[in-house]
Order: C-alpha cells, then sequence, then structure tokens
C-alpha cells in the first residue's frame, strides 16, 4: 500500500507541474514546443534519476517510485518510454529497441486517430 501512495503523491505533483508548465506562453501554433520541453524535461529527469539508483541499490524503494512512475509519469510517460528504449540499447537489443519506439509511437498515434474518430462519429 506505502507503494501505492508513493506513486500516486509523485503522480500527482507531476500532473500538477505538468499543468503549470503548460501554462508557460511558449508563442507558436505551428511545433507544440510545450510538449516538446515537458518531454524532454521529463527524459532527463528520469535519466538523472534512474543513474542516482544505478549508482546507489540501497536507495529507497519508494523515493524511486516516487519519483519515477509517480512525478516523471505524471509529468510524462514520455520520459518511461525512453528509458524502456535507452535499456533495450543497453542490452544490445537496438532491433527490439528500434521496433518498440517504430511501433510505440505510430499504434499511439493510430490510437489516437482511432479515439477521436470513434468520438467525432458518435457526437
Amino acid at each position: 500500500m506505502t507503494q501505492c501512495i508513493m506513486v500516486g503523491l509523485g503522480g500527482f505533483v507531476g500532473a500538477v507541474c505538468r499543468y503549470l508548465f503548460g501554462l508557460i506562453p511558449l508563442g507558436t501554433d505551428r511545433f507544440p514546443l510545450g510538449t516538446f520541453l515537458i518531454n524532454l524535461v521529463g527524459a532527463v529527469l528520469i535519466g538523472a534519476i534512474s543513474a542516482v539508483w544505478e549508482l546507489n541499490p540501497h536507495f529507497d524503494r519508494n523515493i524511486l517510485l516516487l519519483l519515477t512512475v509517480g512525478l516523471c509519469g505524471g509529468f510524462t510517460t514520455f520520459s518511461t518510454f525512453t528509458l524502456e528504449s535507452l535499456g533495450l540499447i543497453e542490452k544490445g537489443r537496438v532491433g527490439a529497441a528500434a521496433a518498440y519506439m517504430l511501433l510505440s509511437v505510430s499504434f499511439c498515434l493510430l490510437g489516437v486517430m482511432i479515439g477521436r474518430g470513434a468520438v467525432r462519429a458518435i457526437l
């Protein structure tokens, strides 16, 4: 139960941070710069946290969950996707990483299109 609470707390903070970060006027409709920057910050953050975990395996697992699954997950799921992709690359599974990245982006884009299309058809 403690782990769920830690993830929930981190998720709350991450989601609020994402919302607040999204309020910063970045001045263009031509490119989703805000989301791009959120994903980039989240990727850097989860990379730093995972490095701390690797260098200090005695780091409290509950804090790790709060920061990675909770905070970074609430801020952006793209950071987790990127960390998993890097993990595959570091294990020498470059083909699997490429497939994971291509399939994730492609199928998620398709999923959003299907979801939007279904709602538009119903409404």
